[in-house]
């Protein structure tokens, strides 16, 4: 299975929790400006497509297409159009692919949301964070809870999918706070739900606020407590776990998303953005004559240069705009396969770690409540999903790798 990821740093403001690669000017110099960025990123996929080709990496059709960010609803729908369709032209898209966009509430509107249904997309998932002002307000977002109904109601008139995104653990957000956005998500009737714990990073403004004083610091027990709220009201309207931050009705899960957590490949375009490949040809030993030896090959992980003047000027030197890029050694493709797996419904799949695993040691965790071993699968509990890194730590240390 193969993804493209697509990353629009660009904002109109930054947010006070924001720790992503994103920027609200205009223009960054080198190509990489609001307007000419979908031909920036059109010309990234040439770029690696070739160097796909050159490194025995032959991907299938996309699976599915993600524009993230950042804001990508920034970026005329008909930028987004173009890109999608040279995701067409490059790899190809495979029939009946998900293609999602993220979207702040403030810059769509019906026109819009039709032009980019018409032109292939069929999800859009809107950044909602909470329902109740005050919180928004600590959280730098400019939107108003009726922005996301309006987004949403022209996603259902277009005939597309629609997702919102949550945040708990706000500063000063109460579990009642909690509660009513919860519950606003769940009447707006869209069928998928995500709910992330704020994380604070001292380099952003919450975090300074938090260093000062001005603001209270998180605190854990308030957010597994938020954690439990928003599962249970969330099972409870019909939509079910299926990875440790995303409830969806049966049907409507993320794609895109639950191939990260299955490890499949991905190509990563913007500044940024991270790839993955797991079967690469090492090139020198291919092209050698000294040698008849079979070409080696193994997983590889990149990922592009941040800053988008830096990506540009990549782009027009005709360089892969990448920052840098490892090789997956044969233990940490095993390693990422049980962090991932331990975080989905589906569950980690035994019989992928061979006899590697001291299952005496891993049945404790079932004891405790942790995990649920069924079908040659590890699955977390409830309370699995709140100590997720206690049940990874335990689990590697059960393991041979």
């Amino acid at each position: 299975m193969f993804e493209a990821y697509i990353h629009v740093p660009f904002c109109i403001r930054r947010c006070g929790y924001c720790d992503f690669n994103t920027y609200t000017a205009v223009d960054m110099g080198a190509g990489a400006s609001r307007g000419n960025y979908a031909n920036m990123v059109i010309r990234e996929m040439s770029i690696v497509h070739d160097w796909q080709i050159a490194h025995g990496v032959n991907e299938p059709e996309a699976a599915t297409v993600f524009f993230g960010g950042g804001t990508p609803t920034i970026l005329k729908a008909s930028d987004l159009v173009a890109m999608l369709n040279a995701v067409r032209d490059t790899w190809g898209i495979a029939d009946n692919a998900e293609i999602t966009t993220e979207a702040n509430p403030d810059t769509v509107n019906a026109d819009y949301v039709k032009e980019l249904a018409d032109g292939g997309f069929n999800r859009i998932s809107f950044g909602m964070q909470s329902a109740v002002p005050s919180v928004l307000k600590t959280l730098d977002r400019t939107h108003t809870p009726a922005n996301v109904a309006a987004g949403i109601a022209a996603a259902n008139a277009a005939g597309m999918r629609s997702s919102v995104d949550l945040i708990y653990g706000a500063p000063g957000e109460s579990l009642d706070d909690w509660r009513v956005s919860v519950r606003t998500a769940i009447d707006l009737g869209v069928d998928h739900i995500s709910a992330y714990a704020l994380t604070v990073a001292p380099n952003t403004k919450m975090g300074r606020q938090i260093a000062v004083g001005t603001l209270p610091t998180p605190d854990d027990d308030d957010e597994a407590t938020k954690y439990e709220i928003a599962d249970d009201l969330l099972s409870a309207a019909g939509l079910e776990w299926y990875e440790i931050s995303n409830w969806a009705r049966p049907g409507y899960e993320s794609q895109h998303n639950l191939g990260y957590w299955r490890n499949v490949d991905w190509a990563g375009l913007g500044p940024g953005a991270h790839s993955h490949y797991g079967n690469v040809m090492d090139v020198e030993q291919s092209t050698s004559a000294e040698t008849s030896e079979t070409v080696k090959s193994s997983g590889l992980r990149s990922w592009d240069i941040a800053h988008p003047r830096m990506w540009g000027q990549a782009i027009n030197d005709d360089n892969v705009p990448w920052s840098g890029s490892e090789r997956i050694s044969n233990e940490e493709n095993l390693e990422e396969i049980i962090m991932l797996g331990l975080r989905i419904r589906e569950g980690l799949d035994l019989s992928r770690l061979g006899n590697m695993v001291d299952m005496a040691r891993i049945q404790p965790m079932e004891d405790e409540g942790l995990i649920v071993i069924r079908d040659g699968r590890v699955i977390p509990t409830r309370t699995g999903r709140l100590l997720n890194d206690t049940v990874i730590e335990r689990f590697f240390d059960a393991c041979s790798l």
